[in-house]
C-alpha cells in the first residue's frame, strides 16, 4: 500500500515510550521490553494499527509486538493505540511498535523471544510468480517464524485473496503447521473472536468474503539422519 510521506511520523515515534528504535538489539530480549512478563503475541505487518490497538487493549493478559516496515504506517498505528487506550483510561503498557523488514525478521527475533501467537492480516498477495517468495506466508518466511514461535503456537492468517489463501495452505503444510480452523467466509462462519481491520472493512463492503485460518506449529518430519527437514 502506498502512503504519503508524513514528516511527523518518525520523530513522533522516536519520542514514544512504546516504540522500539533498535529492534535488532532486542533480539532474544523482547520480553524485557514490557512492564509485565506475560505471553507474547506478534502482529507482522500492522499497518495503521487498527487491529493491534483493539486486540491489545481488550487482552491485558498478553503483550503485543506490532511490526511494520513503514514509519508512516507506524505513526498512524501509534496514534490509534494512544486513542484506544486513552478512551479506556489505561496506559499502553502491553504494546510495543517497531520498524523492520519482515523478510528479515530473524534479525530481530530469536528462539529466546518465544511467541505464543503470530497474526498476519491482509498481507500483500504478491500474485506474480517471481514475487511470491515475498509473501509473508511463503515457506522461507514460515521457517523463520518457527524459530521464535513456541511449540504448539499459532499463526492467525486473514486475507481477501483467494489464490494467496489456497497457496498458503500448501505453504503451512510444507513447513510443519497443522491447520486447526479454516473458513472461506469469516463473517458468516460464526467465529466470535474476530477483530475487524481497516482492510477487512473495506473488502467486506465490496462484497468480498474474508478467508481466515489458524495454523498450529507441530514437529517437522525427521530425515534419515534424524534432523528436521
Amino acid at each position: 500500500m502506498r502512503i504519503r510521506h508524513k514528516p511527523w511520523a518518525k520523530p513522533e515515534l522516536e519520542a514514544s515510550r512504546f516504540f522500539v528504535q533498535e529492534p535488532d538489539a532486542q533480539k532474544g530480549k523482547w520480553h524485557e521490553c514490557f512492564l509485565q512478563q506475560q505471553p507474547l503475541y506478534i502482529e507482522l505487518g500492522c499497518g495503521k494499527g487498527g487491529f493491534v490497538s483493539q486486540a491489545a487493549f481488550g487482552d491485558p493478559q498478553h503483550n503485543y509486538l506490532a511490526v511494520d516496515i513503514k514509519y508512516e504506517m507506524l505513526g498512524l498505528a501509534k496514534r490509534n493505540v494512544e486513542r484506544v487506550y486513552a478512551q479506556g483510561q489505561r496506559q499502553p503498557d502491553n504494546v510495543r511498535l517497531t520498524a523492520h523488514n519482515i523478510e528479515r525478521i530473524s534479525m530481530m527475533l530469536g528462539k529466546e523471544d518465544c511467541a505464543d501467537r503470530i497474526y498476519i492480516n491482509f498481507c500483500n498477495p504478491w500474485p506474480r510468480m517471481k514475487h511470491k517468495k515475498r509473501r509473508l506466508t511463503h515457506p522461507r518466511q514460515l521457517m523463520q517464524y518457527r524459530t521464535f514461535l513456541k511449540d504448539g503456537g499459532e499463526i492467525h492468517f486473514k486475507t481477501d485473496d483467494d489464490a494467496l489463501f489456497a497457496e498458503s495452505l500448501d505453504y503451512f503444510q510444507q513447513c510443519g503447521f497443522e491447520v486447526t480452523y479454516i473458513t472461506y467466509d469469516l463473517h458468516r462462519s460464526g467465529y466470535e473472536k474476530n477483530i475487524m481491520t481497516e482492510h477487512e472493512k473495506m473488502f467486506s463492503e465490496e462484497g468480498i468474503p474474508i478467508k481466515f485460518l489458524i495454523a498450529r506449529k507441530i514437529e517437522l518430519p525427521r530425515t534419515e539422519t534424524g534432523a528436521e527437514e
